[in-house]
């Protein structure tokens, strides 16, 4: 089993928040990719600082029920100090279960693959890194380079440092 998470944070230590949080996912078995750390500006309209973004890449050492990834996601982001305020807000640290093989599932508490993957350039990029040269999106059947060519003339995010 193989589970892609996207990661963000933008407040406190960014930069040891996104590694706080790839500490914690390591819980579910062996880190096999993970992205560089790309610095971007808030997404969803609400004013706050800029955000630093990574995507990771879990092969699991178990199987895991997708319910029961996210209540240990949401675990993962209050230990590490997140706060639940208003959609889309600022936030110590944001895990976002981006794919989990090539399960499709949409419930009223979670969808899988992310609803939003083609929608942010801040996901795109740095799953681009991590992710199969073969693969597709299970939904819309693209490429990551396919998504990313959607974007034109948007701008990519900045890359800072190794996760």
């Amino acid at each position: 089993m193989v589970i892609y998470f996207g990661l963000g944070s933008n407040l406190g230590n960014r930069l040891q928040n996104l590694r706080e949080a790839l500490r914690r996912l390591e819980a579910f078995g062996h880190v096999a990719g993970k992205s560089d750390v790309f610095e971007t500006e808030a997404w969803g309209g609400v004013p706050q600082p800029d955000y630093l973004n990574a995507c990771v890449k879990i092969e699991c050492l178990s199987h895991y029920e997708p319910h029961e990834i996210l209540k240990a996601v949401k675990n993962f982001e209050r230990e590490i100090g997140r706060v639940e305020s208003v959609r889309w807000g600022a936030r110590k640290i944001d895990i976002d279960i981006l794919m989990i093989d090539d399960v499709i599932l949409e419930t009223e508490e979670l969808t899988i693959p992310h609803m939003r993957i083609p929608e942010r350039m801040f996901v795109l990029v740095p799953l681009s890194q991590i992710v199969p040269d073969d693969w597709r999106h299970p939904v819309n059947g693209k490429s990551i380079s396919e998504m990313i060519r959607e974007h034109d003339g948007e701008a990519w995010p900045l890359r800072v440092t190794e996760l």
